[in-house]
Parts: structure tokens; sequence; C-alpha cells
């Protein structure tokens, strides 16, 4: 494993790019994999503190802390939602209405562990969105979540019935195929079998913005990452919606 992406570092926090398929804490039945905070931990030699979580499969920004006072700060801010948190999404179906809020409780599956669901018995949960692009059977999405549900985004898109590209527990988890959206598609000379563009979560935490204890400003993006940029190129390249005449 290679050394994390740092995007932004000083005496109290480190900001790093996530890679997907990464966990952010050691998992505690697979103690021997690779973690964010062990590797981190590896790259500043200090002790490192977790302050929020991403999914193992969700790429992009996240936050740790360097000392036990910022931990104490930043933590209570994530507590409070005084955090910005934004997401870049790919989801199945094309999103008509192109912004809204969904305001659907979440709480725990009653028979299914490690998975959620919309109840009214569940704890608020608010997450704003925005169709960035569309095309006839994918949609493109920027997510900005208010309260940190666990699998918020996941869930709210499910309920909506766009459940986020390759998500195995909301959706199909089917991984995107060229072939799936390119007609007479043809494999190169030397190409055994199609390869996946897409073979996991499309969600990627693109951006987070703060302000620390002393007022400093913190905004901190990730571009999204290559698999992801590579299917939304392929979608317009293969997908482009046809222009309305009347506009």
């Amino acid at each position: 494993m290679t050394n994390p992406e740092i995007l932004f570092e000083d005496d109290d926090l480190i900001v790093a790019n996530k890679p997907a398929g990464l966990l952010v804490i050691p998992d505690r039945f697979n103690h021997e994999l690779p973690s964010m905070n062990k590797l981190l931990e590896a790259y500043t030699g200090e002790k490192i503190y977790v302050v929020h979580r991403l999914d193992r499969d969700t790429s992009g920004v996240i936050c740790f802390a360097k000392n036990e006072n910022a931990h104490r700060e930043l933590s209570m801010k994530f507590q409070e939602h005084d955090v910005a948190k934004f997401y870049a999404g790919i989801v199945m179906g094309r999103v008509l209405q192109e912004q809204g809020r969904i305001e659907s409780p979440i709480a725990e599956h009653p028979y299914i562990k490690g998975k959620m669901v919309v109840t009214q018995r569940g704890k608020a949960s608010v997450t704003d969105y925005r169709v960035v692009e569309a095309w006839p059977m994918h949609s493109l999405l920027q997510f900005q979540i208010h309260t940190g549900r666990t699998h918020q985004i996941r869930v709210h898109m499910q309920s909506m019935g766009h459940p986020i590209l390759c998500d195995e527990l909301y959706g199909d988890g089917k991984p995107f195929y060229v072939s799936s959206i390119k007609r007479r598609f043809k494999l190169a000379d030397k190409e055994e079998g199609e390869r996946p563009l897409l073979a996991r979560l499309a969600l990627h935490a693109y951006r987070l913005a703060f302000e620390k204890a002393d007022g400093t400003p913190i905004n901190v993006e990730a571009p999204l990452p290559k698999d992801m940029a590579a299917t939304v190129n392929q979608l317009n390249k293969w997908c482009r919606l046809p222009r309305n005449p009347t506009l």
C-alpha cells in the first residue's frame, strides 16, 4: 500500500484522500487489513485520532485529528453538524427532479445486520441533492448531507428508486461495463474478456469545509477518482441526451 494522498496538514489535523476499498479504522474481524488511520500513523509517526468515517467502498476527503484537543473540537463540530460535507455519486436511472431535499428518517434494518432502512421510527436524516449530469439510464448527482447517519446517501437514494451504481447492499451491485452502453462493442484483439469500468460503489466525498476553533477556514476538495471520471466520460460519449429544440 502506497502512502496516502495528503490534501491538507497542519499541527492539529490532517486531511487525506481515501481510496475506495480502504477501511478508515481496522476491522475487528480482520485486524491484518490496512486502514486509513494506520497508514497515516505510519506516515506521520504520531498517533492519529478518528473524527468521522467513510464507508469502505466510498472514496474521498476524510479528516483526522493529530492531538486530543483538536480531536475534541473537531468531533464536536461533526456531532453538531457544523461541517459542510459534499459528495458526488452516479445513480441508477434518470433523476427528473433536478434538485431536492430528502428528509426520510433512517434506522437499522430490523432483520439484516449492517443494513439501514427508511422508517418513521428512525433518526432524523437530511440529504440535499442536485443533478449535475443526466443520461437515459444514469445520473451524476451532487449531495450535501446535513446529518451523518450510517449509509445515509445510499439509503436515501434507494428510497427514491435511484440506488448508487454498483451498490451491493442497496442496489443490484453489478459492475459497470462499457458494453452496456456502447452499441456494437468489440473487445480488443489481445483481451480475453471485458474488464468493468467501475466495480465499486460510485460514491465519492469530494469536499469538506469547516472552521477550526481559532477561526481558520478549512476547505479541502478531491477530484473524482479515475474510475468514476472514466464512467462519466463514457456516459457522455455514448449516452448523451439530445438537446431540446425548444430551448
